[in-house]
């Protein structure tokens, strides 16, 4: 059984950092797509950025490009995304996601999900 566990959101103040973690465990990740959404209150789920766990590949929102970067680390079975010059629009509940296959953006092709980790950027 697939398990994502997300950590790390937390309060910042605009223009500042922070990095979630995603722990994953249940299987060999080596084929899967791990991706980053976010929810804000009375929004719909939307892509953030994804990573090809084999080739390390990225593609991130146009949103967050420049600002946002994810990595993973084999060892730990982590993914990572570190988030800078954060924006209080931003704040959201940050969720992990992971498929089978190629990396794609939408929700609806995403099988496992954690249980998200509230980022709250304040002006």
């Amino acid at each position: 059984q697939v398990q994502l566990v997300e950590s790390g959101g937390g309060l910042v103040q605009a223009g500042g950092s922070l990095r979630l973690s995603c722990a994953a465990s249940g299987r060999t990740f080596s084929s899967y797509a791990m991706a980053w959404f976010r929810q804000a209150p009375g929004k719909e789920r939307e892509f953030v950025g994804v990573i090809n766990w084999r080739t390390s590949s990225t593609y991130y929102a146009d949103s967050v490009k420049g600002r946002f970067t994810i990595s993973r680390d084999d060892a730990k079975s982590t993914v990572y995304l570190q988030m800078h010059n954060l924006k209080p629009q931003e704040t959201a509940v940050y969720y992990c996601a992971a498929r089978e296959g190629i990396m794609t953006t939408r929700v609806k092709d995403y099988d496992y999900w954690g249980q998200g980790t509230q980022v709250t950027v304040s002006s």
